[in-house]
């Protein structure tokens, strides 16, 4: 069960106790409304964060320090979750009881922690210039990765359209335009900003003290003069984009990648059926369009649908012969119209929940993963806890899952191929 704690207006620490665990994780995150403005400089500021302290100029004395607590890792957090995208610290350590006795994990990290947010090596009043440059050069290889992979370019594209009038439409790290134009002082500033009106989200796993953390914590930002702004719940969809679209680019194999909407969203109480719905569709290697696109008409050389409970958005990504595209989609929408018709059969039905039931279950398998489940729902305004989404799974009907395809409509196409010879 997780405990909550408010630690200061703005800052809540939530800490889900467990002692099964050799390990143990804390994660710290600043809550910003994803903007295309400041995606960048958000998503750079963890990593510059990493490179030093006043205490620990650089990364072969944060290793060590790292050692000595007992192999402990600190790595960068960068999310989108619905409407905010979510920038801080993801920490990884040994518990208390299985260091030697005597010796601390916890209470250290949390002072590093401290020290890694407030105590950053600085130069002319700003961040390092030259850890600023390099995690550029870190960040923009990684946005252009994302244009080698074709299958992730073409389904971030598709949102790009889709969402011209909502800001899930905007990338997770930003564009390489607006970070080749951050400075070291102008990314310090911003951070200022980020520390002192942002909503605070922590989160705990393992069998410590929560009291001493909880005190430990409240010190750090006690210390900030911090003046938090409340962020807007989580919306759905906002519509503003649609239509057709085509790009041409220099590939052998085509990605077609299509865009729904529906009013459910995990906030919801239809929840569990939009998500069985999407398991069965195309979330899977027993869903209908695995089956029946991909294994029985041999349309595509790969296919899959996912679901963004946050937004309420739905996507069937495929690798196609550019000249298939038609007969490709008319396949895609006369499984959807399967859905809708009820047309599912008991044991379609059985594997779509035991995909999901598998997966809820595998969420307490490691510190990490209840981390990432429990913040993920928490920030995203999930409004089931596993259990009851486990319950409602198990509770799906047929004519749920048929209701769920029902309330799905196709908002946008995007399709990349190759130049024609």
């Amino acid at each position: 069960m997780i405990q909550v704690f408010e630690l200061l207006p703005g800052v809540t620490l939530r800490a889900f106790p467990v002692e099964r665990f050799k390990q143990g994780c804390l994660s710290l995150q600043f809550l910003r409304p994803m903007c295309r403005e400041e995606a960048a400089v958000n998503a750079l500021i963890p990593a510059v964060l990493l490179r030093g302290t006043k205490n620990r100029p650089d990364l072969r004395a944060i290793t060590l320090h790292l050692d000595d607590l007992y192999g402990a890792s600190v790595g960068a957090l960068v999310r989108r979750i619905g409407d905010y995208q979510t920038v801080g610290l993801y920490c990884g350590f040994i518990e208390d009881r299985y260091a030697l006795q005597g010796d601390k994990i916890l209470e250290p990290m949390v002072d590093f922690l401290r020290e890694l947010l407030l105590e950053p090596v600085m130069e002319d009043g700003g961040f390092c210039a030259s850890f600023v440059e390099s995690e550029k050069r870190n960040l923009i290889a990684t946005i252009g990765s994302e244009r080698n992979d074709k299958r992730a370019y073409a389904a971030a594209q598709m949102l790009r359209k889709m969402c011209s009038a909502d800001s899930f439409g905007i990338s997770r790290l930003g564009e390489k335009e607006q970070v080749e134009q951050i400075d070291p002082k102008g990314a310090w500033t911003h951070y200022q900003e980020v520390l002192r009106r942002s909503p605070v989200e922590i989160f705990y796993v393992g069998g410590g003290d929560l009291q001493m953390l909880a005190a430990k914590l409240k010190e750090l930002f006690s210390g900030i003069c911090r003046d938090p702004v409340a962020l807007p719940e989580q919306s759905p969809f906002r519509d503003g984009g649609g239509g057709d679209h085509t790009e041409i680019m220099e590939i052998t194999q085509a990605k077609l990648v299509l865009g729904f909407t529906t009013p459910v969203t995990n906030r919801q109480p239809q929840f569990p059926a939009m998500q069985v719905f999407n398991a069965l569709f195309g979330a899977g290697m027993t869903s209908k369009l695995f089956m029946n696109v991909r294994e029985k008409l041999s349309l595509c050389y790969s296919i899959g649908s996912g679901y963004y409970g946050s937004k309420g958005i739905v996507t069937v990504s495929a690798g196609i012969d550019a000249d298939k595209e038609s007969v490709v989609r008319q396949q895609i929408m006369e499984q959807l119209e399967a859905c809708r018709e009820g047309e599912i059969s008991r044991e379609e039905l059985a594997a779509a929940k035991e995909a999901i039931l598998s997966s809820l279950r595998s969420v307490y398998d490691s510190p990490g993963s209840i981390e990432g489940y429990e913040t993920t729902a928490a920030i995203g305004g999930m409004a089931l806890t596993v259990e009851q989404y486990r319950a409602g799974v198990e509770a799906v009907t047929v004519e749920d899952v048929a209701k769920a395809a029902r309330s799905v409509s196709l908002h946008t196409s995007y399709l990349l191929k190759g130049v024609v010879s």
